[in-house]
C-alpha cells in the first residue's frame, strides 16, 4: 500500500515560515487550529525529508491569555525580520481592543508586504481591514460580525457566507474552526491534494467542508437592520406545515402583499419566499440532527416532498439531507 511518501512532491530546502499573530483575549482555536494543520503536515513528512513548515506564534507580549483562560507563550513580533511565507492574523473576543492598538496595526501593515500571503481567521479580518489591506478585496469574517463589519469597512467586498475567501495574496476565513479549512487549503496549494488530504484524515476533518457558514445560522441568512420581522419569523417556524403563501404572510404581518415584499427585502435582503425556505432549512437540519427520518422531516417542515427538500439542501448546504443526517447518526434509510 502506498504511503504519503509516494505522494510527496520535492520540497524546498528552506521551510515555509508561518507566523501566527495573536493578542490578549484572542480565540485559542484561531491560533492552534491552523498551527496544528501545518504541524501535522510536518509530522507526515517522510524521515530524511525537510519539514515543509516553520511555525512561529508571535505577539507584542511575551505571553498572552486567551479568552478560554489558557496562556500562550509567544515570540516577540518586533523581532521578526526578513521575508516569510504566510502571515496569519487570528481573531477572538479581544479583537476590539486589539484594533485600537496602533502599534499592532502598524506591525501588520509593515509585515504583510514581506509575506508571500497574508490571512486572517474569524474576526481577525477586522485587524486586516484596519490596515487597509482588504480595501477593494473580497473577504469574509465570522457571521456575528458581518453587519458591523459592513458598516465599519465599506471599502471591503464582504461576502458573509464562504468558509474562506482567497483574493490574490490575501486569504480570509469565517468563524473559528474555519481557520483549519483555510490552512488545509494552503497546504493543498503548497504541496498538492495528497498531503492536504492526509492531514485532513489525520485530524479527522473535511478537506473541503460542504456548504458555507450560512448553514450554521439563519440569523446570518436573514440579517436584519431592525426587529420588524422577528415575530413573523417565529410564526413561520411554528407553522411550517401550514399555508405560507405571500398572502398568508402578509395577513400575519398586518401588511399588504406589496408592502410586505418591499419592507422584507429592505430589512433582510431577501424575498419572503426565500425567508420561508431558510427557516424550513433551519428546522429540517435540527430534526435530522436529532435523528428524524428524511421523509418525516420533509413533511414536518412543509417541503411537500423529499425531492424538494433534497434540492433545497443541495442549494444551501451543498449536501443531500440523508448525507447530512448520516454525519450525526451514521448510514441508515431515510
Amino acid at each position: 500500500m502506498p504511503t504519503i511518501a509516494h505522494f510527496m512532491p520535492i520540497l524546498p530546502t528552506l521551510a515555509h515560515r508561518v507566523e501566527i499573530l495573536t493578542f490578549h483575549k484572542g480565540q485559542i482555536l484561531d491560533v492552534t487550529g491552523p498551527a496544528q494543520v501545518f504541524a501535522t503536515a510536518n509530522d507526515l513528512t517522510p524521515p530524511g525529508k525537510p519539514k515543509p513548515y516553520e511555525i512561529a506564534l508571535v505577539s507584542l507580549e511575551p505571553e498572552v491569555v486567551t479568552s478560554s483562560g489558557i496562556g500562550l507563550k509567544t515570540n516577540d513580533a518586533r523581532a521578526c525580520t526578513g521575508t516569510l511565507g504566510t502571515l496569519i492574523v487570528s481573531g477572538g473576543y479581544g479583537v476590539d481592543t486589539a484594533r485600537q492598538n496602533g502599534e499592532l496595526i502598524d506591525w501588520i501593515r509593515r509585515r504583510s508586504p514581506l509575506a508571500m500571503r497574508t490571512a486572517s481567521v474569524c474576526s481577525g479580518a477586522i485587524l486586516l481591514a484596519e490596515t487597509g489591506l482588504l480595501d477593494g478585496r473580497k473577504a469574509v469574517t465570522h457571521w456575528q460580525r458581518c453587519a458591523e463589519f459592513r458598516v465599519r469597512y465599506p471599502a471591503v467586498l464582504l461576502d458573509p457566507d464562504p468558509i474562506f475567501v482567497r483574493d490574490g495574496v490575501i486569504w480570509t476565513s469565517a468563524g473559528v474552526t474555519a481557520g483549519i479549512d483555510l490552512a488545509l487549503a494552503m497546504v493543498e496549494a503548497d504541496h498538492g491534494q495528497p498531503l492536504a488530504l492526509a492531514v485532513a484524515r489525520q485530524l479527522v476533518v473535511f478537506l473541503k467542508r460542504p456548504g458555507g457558514q450560512g448553514q450554521f445560522s439563519t440569523t446570518l441568512a436573514l440579517q436584519s437592520a431592525d426587529e420588524t420581522f422577528e415575530a413573523l419569523h417565529g410564526w413561520i417556524a411554528a407553522h411550517l406545515d401550514r399555508d405560507l403563501s405571500l398572502q398568508a404572510l402578509a395577513d400575519q404581518a398586518g401588511m399588504s402583499v406589496r408592502t410586505l415584499c418591499r419592507r422584507y427585502r429592505q430589512g433582510t435582503g431577501r424575498t419572503p419566499a426565500e425567508g420561508v425556505q431558510l427557516i424550513r432549512m433551519e428546522n429540517a437540519r435540527r430534526y435530522l440532527e436529532e435523528g428524524a427520518s428524511v421523509t418525516r422531516t420533509a413533511l414536518r417542515c412543509g417541503f411537500g416532498s423529499t425531492e424538494t427538500m433534497r434540492r433545497a439542501f443541495l442549494q444551501h448546504l451543498g449536501v443531500a439531507p440523508q448525507a447530512y443526517r448520516d454525519r450525526f447518526h451514521g448510514s441508515s434509510a431515510g
